[in-house]
């Protein structure tokens, strides 16, 4: 896909679609190092630098500042150089995956040492979350031949309790007098795992308690399987790009992905109920130590004519399954539309929806122990999404670009068809998360 969602401060100058794939190529691979303005081509031997500061905030929970600045050089071949640095901060409460009861809960922080207590009728969240985290990545692009683009990339990120590590590569091949273009991308990532507390072990008991006593640690260390563990992910993907006529640009890409290794959220637990649905133990989940997943990619962009004053639409569908179970429909919709000579709005309307894991439950019968695979993870339950908002810009002095961005998004997890026990009745289950999304961005 040609990534045009923002202005470019040099609008002036022609696109070079071969070089905005073979980079559009690398952001769907995760190793996006552009933010905006990569559909256009920059002058030789200058650098365009693109920044942004977000900030995300959950009501009652997950507040997160996002800090960006990406640069692009073009040289005089047309090879491209990208880097971009992200600083990410969280902070707030997370849910830990056990439900709702009627009366309070007590739960084991994942360190060991101390507890916390949720009064009756909330949804159980572990308020000690934070997190920061350092992202670098570097793209490399070049002609190959006249019809030929190669792109290579490196990826780095590191949090307190997680590391990546990340390549990637990919060829575009032009053809059709430039208008249409093949494109294959690989990547692979090596990541590592060090969660406060160690690794958990699958289906044991969260010990509750008094920590201070000279038998805790010794009790805590029999519900851990070690202190780290990996996972590797190899991803395919496969892209077409058609120029349809001077207005209208489509894409169409594939992708499968291959993960392996510690794929359970050492964070997570699953409420174990009695039959009335009153809460007995709190077990740590487990999931698969593989995963596959496949999507396919549908884009289009059509610039209007004068009579609806330069509008340009960007809608885009994504079809995701995997072999957990998990499928979603995303379509997303965007119209850039100038606001006098040097600005322009873009309302942004997202909607998604996601089915449930095969192995997710809410909770579980303490009759009906878990041989298997289990998650209450709510981000892997039948869910709906929607984020709806606008992004203002304008053009300053010498082609720089301010813009600014709000958006709502309001996550609504349903049942996945689990029966309601009498202690859950008039609680609330699957709690709605809503959102605000404020961003600042300066291209220069």
């Amino acid at each position: 896909m040609v990534n045009t969602n923002t202005a470019s401060k040099k609008s002036n100058k022609a696109p070079n679609i071969k070089a905005a794939l073979s980079i559009a190529t690398s952001a769907l691979l995760g190793t996006s190092v552009l933010t905006a303005g990569v559909s256009q081509a920059e002058e030789a031997d200058e650098w365009q630098f693109d920044s942004a500061f977000l900030l995300y905030s959950e009501t009652d929970r997950v507040s997160a500042t996002e800090a960006i600045i990406a640069g692009t050089k073009v040289f005089d071949n047309d090879e491209i150089l990208s880097l971009k640095l992200t600083v990410d901060a969280l902070t707030g409460a997370s849910a830990n995956g056990a439900v709702v009861q009627p009366n309070a809960q007590t739960f084991t922080r994942p360190s060991g040492s101390g507890q916390y207590v949720t009064p009756a009728g909330e949804t159980p969240l572990d308020d000690t979350f934070r997190d920061t985290s350092v992202q670098l990545n570097g793209q490399w692009t070049q002609p190959l031949s006249d019809n030929i683009t190669g792109s290579v990339g490196g990826h780095f990120s590191k949090e307190y309790d997680y590391l990546s590590l990340g390549v990637n590569g990919n060829l575009a091949y032009d053809f059709n007098k430039k208008n249409s273009t093949f494109s294959m991308g690989l990547s692979y990532f090596q990541d590592t795992f060090t969660p406060e507390g160690g690794i958990p072990k699958p289906h044991s008991s969260m010990l509750v308690g008094d920590s201070s006593s000279p038998e805790w640690d010794g009790e805590f260390a029999k519900t851990r399987t070690g202190k780290s563990d990996d996972k590797s992910t190899a991803d395919i993907l496969l892209g077409f790009t058609q120029v349809i006529n001077r207005r209208m640009i489509t894409a169409f890409n594939y992708s499968y992905s291959m993960v392996d290794g510690y794929l359970t959220d050492p964070f997570k637990v699953v409420s174990v109920l009695n039959r009335n649905g009153l809460a007995q133990d709190y077990i740590y989940e487990s999931r698969p130590d593989s995963r596959v997943k496949q999507s396919t990619f549908m884009q289009a962009k059509y610039h209007f004519d004068d009579s609806l004053l330069n509008t340009v639409a960007d809608v885009s569908y994504r079809y995701m399954w995997d072999d957990w179970g998990i499928n979603s429909h995303t379509i997303d919709t965007r119209f850039t539309m100038p606001v006098g000579a040097a600005s322009y709005i873009e309302p942004h309307i997202r909607y998604y929806q996601q089915g449930a894991a095969d192995f997710y439950q809410p909770y579980i019968i303490e009759e009906q122990a878990p041989l298997g695979f289990v998650s209450a993870d709510y981000r892997i339950g039948e869910m709906t999404a929607v984020t709806v908002g606008a992004k203002y810009g304008v053009s300053l002095n010498d082609g720089d670009e301010l813009s600014f961005r709000l958006e709502y998004y309001r996550q609504t997890p349903t049942n996945a068809g689990f029966t309601e026990l009498s202690a859950l009745k008039g609680q609330d289950i699957y709690p709605v998360v809503e959102a605000i999304i404020a961003q600042v961005s300066y291209s220069f």
